[in-house]
């Protein structure tokens, strides 16, 4: 985890993503739509930010669940899951676990499950898609990496913002 100053909103206050990009245009903006389908908040959170961590992991989402039951510091977790329409990588359990240990948020390039629990947990949660299947856990997965989709390339340490504009990243964190 980067040693950046925090000198992000305050998170009672809010932000604006639309503000923050006119403050800062240097940002790099998540594309809305990824593999053809829109990016949908599931969790109770629809703002949140906080400095990135990744996962990559296709179809597994044990590196997600060993994550997320770390202490997160209000970080967001990014996870690229290859746009896969096949299986869940995060459910209400792992997400119950994000927000006991402190996860602002999860930005997922594929799927979510129990959607309905989701909405109900102080987290945000992006995905491209739900869908009842659980992912198979056989360790695979690695985490620390940089990551590209969306047109963002994600390093962690960046930060993430998000809200119903959309997705901003930044190498600093931002003030409005």
């Amino acid at each position: 985890m980067s040693s950046l100053p925090i000198t992000a909103p305050d998170s009672a206050s809010g932000f604006v993503t639309c503000d923050l990009l006119d403050a800062h245009p240097d940002c790099q903006v998540l594309a809305p739509v990824v593999a053809g389908l829109r990016w949908q908040h599931f969790g109770g959170k629809t703002c949140f930010y906080g400095q990135v961590e990744t996962v990559s992991c296709h179809e597994d989402n044990s590196r997600v669940k060993e994550l997320l039951a770390t202490a997160g510091a209000g970080r967001v977790l990014v996870v690229d899951g290859g746009a896969s329409m096949r299986c869940a990588l995060m459910g209400d359990l792992i997400a119950e676990s994000a927000v006991a240990n402190g996860w602002s948020g999860v930005l997922i390039h594929g799927c979510v499950r129990d959607v309905q629990a989701l909405c109900h947990l102080q987290l945000g949660v992006m995905a491209l898609a739900c869908i009842p299947q659980k992912s198979q856990r056989r360790g695979a997965g690695e985490t620390g990496l940089a990551l590209q989709f969306g047109g963002i390339h994600f390093q962690p340490g960046q930060w993430l913002y998000a809200d119903a504009n959309g997705v901003l990243v930044s190498g600093q964190a931002l003030s409005p």
